[in-house]
């Protein structure tokens, strides 16, 4: 049985008063919380056997090593991908975009296509318009509709044989909508193009398995997953990682190093230039364990139960616009709205003097916002270890605020 207060115990940062008032975190889109067996796993790290990896004989390198190593495995059977060394570990969503971006420059021509959605966030949107620059290829965009859904009968008539790669967000950190994507890899698929996901916002809240989606690239980020900054991960089919050029050069992603020549490491390590995030690598590992100690479908379960609780109770309040799908089935525990008349930053810094934490702005999104033609949303975002009681506690103190900006 799943015990909320049970599982808010394991999050000693959720015990905390801010401003006086009991911690209310709805800002879990941004980063999600961290528990104390991630915490104890850095701390165990730096206290125990804090050495670099891959390169020493020494007892202290070899455990870390197998650490960090150990956490790969565990990432790759969470995502089930084929091979270990289809796990790339990055300093995140961000960086594993980046990559694959800079590997498609050598790989691309001018006239090339490359599609992009119309509910990215910045990061899967720039990498892609500095690349088009750099290659002369042609950025094409899926539209959305008021409803905050793609329309998918535009997306088949932007596919042709001159697309190269598709790319799409798994779910919309701005609308918390859930998107096809298994629609989106067949029809690319198709004409022959690969498919970047970027899966920050859905890992906290599904599993996906990438070899059943027959993803191309999948990505995402620990932090979004009770884990630490800093560290994600790059999945990427075995065929596509060995077609692209390293991202970075320096130390373990070289096999030898001459003067006249260089020549590089096997994957993983092809693109892991550096010393890594090792802690982190390795409270990922910690981080994945403990969601599904808890279970996924007990997380998707708890957070649906608090979608529909705070989607009716937000729509209490007078004048209220909530934007994304209206099936609820078709998004995740998001609820981005406004008020009529009120900037969403001033109900943001009220409702923060009460204790409340969300998000408010364009939320890394700026094309939906000029969409809507809004400068920005309240984002209240839920993870599992949030409670109804908390959203009656959000919702009053939005009343109170609305009350003292009317």
């Amino acid at each position: 049985m799943f015990d909320v207060q049970k599982v808010r115990a394991d999050f000693p940062i959720l015990s905390q008063q801010v401003n006086g008032k009991p911690l209310v975190y709805f800002d879990n889109g941004a980063t999600s919380q961290t528990p104390q067996v991630v915490i104890d796993a850095i701390v165990d790290y730096y206290s125990r056997y804090n050495a670099n990896i891959h390169r020493g004989v020494h007892t202290l390198s070899q455990l870390a090593t197998d650490a960090y190593e150990e956490a790969r495995l565990k990432i790759q059977k969470h995502f089930n991908a084929k091979h270990s060394y289809e796990i790339i570990l990055t300093s995140g969503t961000t960086e594993s975009i980046n990559l694959v971006a800079n590997g498609f420059a050598s790989i691309l021509q001018k006239g090339d296509e490359i599609i992009v959605s119309a509910l990215e966030h910045h990061s899967n949107i720039v990498p892609w318009q500095m690349l088009c620059e750099h290659t002369g290829a042609i950025l094409k965009v899926i539209p959305m509709s008021l409803d905050g859904d793609l329309i998918m009968d535009e997306y088949d008539k932007l596919l042709s044989n001159k697309t190269k790669l598709v790319f799409c967000n798994h779910i919309s950190n701005a609308l918390g909508t859930l998107n096809p994507i298994e629609y989106i890899i067949k029809k690319a698929h198709e004409v022959g193009a690969a498919v970047l996901i970027d899966g920050a916002q859905a890992c906290p809240h599904l599993k996906p398995d990438v070899q059943a989606l027959d993803v191309d690239f999948y990505v995402t980020s620990a932090h979004k997953m009770c884990g630490p900054t800093g560290v994600g991960m790059l999945y990427g089919k075995e065929e596509w990682l060995r077609k692209l050029p390293p991202y970075k050069g320096g130390g373990e992603m070289i096999a030898t190093v001459t003067f006249e020549k260089t020549t590089y490491a096997d994957l993983p390590h092809k693109f892991e230039a550096g010393t890594p995030n090792i802690c982190g690598g390795i409270a990922f590992g910690a981080a994945i364990d403990y969601m599904n100690a808890i279970g996924f479908d007990n997380i998707a379960k708890q957070e649906q139960e608090l979608l529909e609780y705070g989607t009716k109770r937000i729509q209490e309040i007078e004048g209220v616009t909530i934007y994304g799908p209206k099936d609820l089935s078709k998004k995740a525990s998001v609820i981005s709205f406004n008020i009529d008349g009120i900037h969403p930053y001033d109900i943001g810094t009220i409702i923060d003097k009460l204790g409340i934490a969300v998000r408010t702005g364009h939320h890394c999104a700026q094309p939906i916002m000029d969409f809507f033609k809004i400068p920005g949303t309240i984002r209240a975002s839920f993870a599992f270890y949030n409670t109804k009681e908390e959203i009656d506690i959000f919702v009053e103190a939005v009343k109170k605020a609305k009350l003292m900006l009317s």
